[in-house]
């Protein structure tokens, strides 16, 4: 019994650790502000348009995969910097590549978008 509850307590940690890294993102990345504000703007956008669910989900699955990444992203770059402080040629290389992974992500992101919303707009 003692290991279940302890199993499930941290678990509840685990989560209450993630929250404040959402919360971390969101109070402090700008980029994160940004995507939030486009997600709650396509949320919007698919309610009036009524997309269909398979256009639900790929949208959420695009926005979810930016902002993952983003966060990623943000956490490559915070360990950088703890690791090398200093301005390094590694370092920088290593940031542009984890950038590079969220450019990606966003480019087909609004792929997805145009082929939801463009055909709803003409």
């Amino acid at each position: 019994m003692n290991k279940k509850k302890s199993f499930f307590i941290s678990r509840l940690k685990s989560v209450g650790f993630a929250f404040r890294g959402v919360y971390f993102l969101l109070k402090t990345e700008a980029s994160i502000q940004v995507q939030f504000g486009i997600f709650i703007l396509l949320t919007l956008l698919g309610f009036y348009f009524n997309i269909s669910t398979a256009e639900w989900l790929f949208q959420f699955l695009a926005i979810g995969m930016v902002m993952s990444i983003e966060g990623i992203n943000t956490a490559v770059e915070e360990l950088a910097n703890f690791i090398h402080p200093e301005k390094h040629k590694k370092i920088g290389l290593i940031k542009d590549i984890a950038a590079g992974a969220v450019f990606i992500a966003s480019v087909f992101a609004i792929i997805i978008g145009f082929i939801i919303y463009i055909p709803k707009i003409i």
